[in-house]
């Protein structure tokens, strides 16, 4: 998908609304299509939900395990792009959830797949 420099915002915001329409159809294999083998993602959700991992997941296989949990706890998760954001290889996916909470995504690619990506949560939306 991105390379570089020559990441533009379009396709920053393309991306970004594919990603949050696999997250909304709740369907893992769309979901992983996006991430590098070795991808490392850190998350505060991961430090509860996985044992042992200080918030840091490293692996696809691992990523697989520790979001298919999140799907199952929350079966009417739903995500909505709110702005995204663009750097040289780097996109920030602000994005709000079904119960009003704000998140941001941070996404780092190589050669077209997420290498890098960080969750941080805003505040409570209720």
């Amino acid at each position: 998908m991105m390379a570089g420099a020559g990441m533009d915002h379009a396709e920053a915001r393309r991306f970004a609304e594919e990603w949050a329409a696999g997250w909304n159809s709740h369907d893992l294999d769309r979901i992983m299509t996006h991430y590098a083998d070795e991808v490392v993602f850190r998350s505060p959700l991961a430090a509860r939900i996985i044992d042992g991992s200080d918030g840091v997941v490293r692996g696809v296989e691992a990523l697989r395990a520790y979001w298919a949990e999140g799907l199952r706890r929350n079966p009417g998760l739903r995500f909505e792009v709110v702005a995204v954001y663009v750097g040289l290889d780097t996109i920030v996916i602000d994005y709000r959830h079904q119960t009003g909470q704000s998140a941001v995504e941070v996404l780092t690619f190589r050669d077209g797949l997420i290498v890098s990506g960080m969750g941080a949560r805003g505040p409570d939306g209720s």
